[in-house]
């Protein structure tokens, strides 16, 4: 798989804020959304719903493994281990 488009200044979860614009690889689709690479040691979740503006029935129509996909920070929960994401309004 390509690797991911690294940001110099992004390295840890606790880099992450709310908003922030990344670069990712999709790293895995499963029915419910898309684990993106954003270049810390978690990759980050797209809901299904947050994929695209239209109605998808599995993320497979929008994007596939390997894609290159920009994607904004909608939360980050450091004791959980877990990064929303969003691919829509960027």
């Amino acid at each position: 798989m390509p690797k991911p488009i690294l940001r110099s200044d992004v390295l840890e979860m606790k880099d992450l804020t709310e908003g922030m614009i990344l670069k990712g690889t999709v790293r895995n689709v499963i029915d419910f959304g898309v684990f993106v690479d954003i270049g810390v040691h978690q990759d980050g979740l797209v809901h299904i719903s947050q994929i695209c503006d239209r109605f998808i029935k599995h993320p497979l129509e929008a994007v596939s493994v390997g894609d290159i996909v920009e994607v904004k920070v909608l939360s980050v929960d450091i004791g959980r281990k877990r990064i929303q994401l969003t691919m829509k309004g960027i």
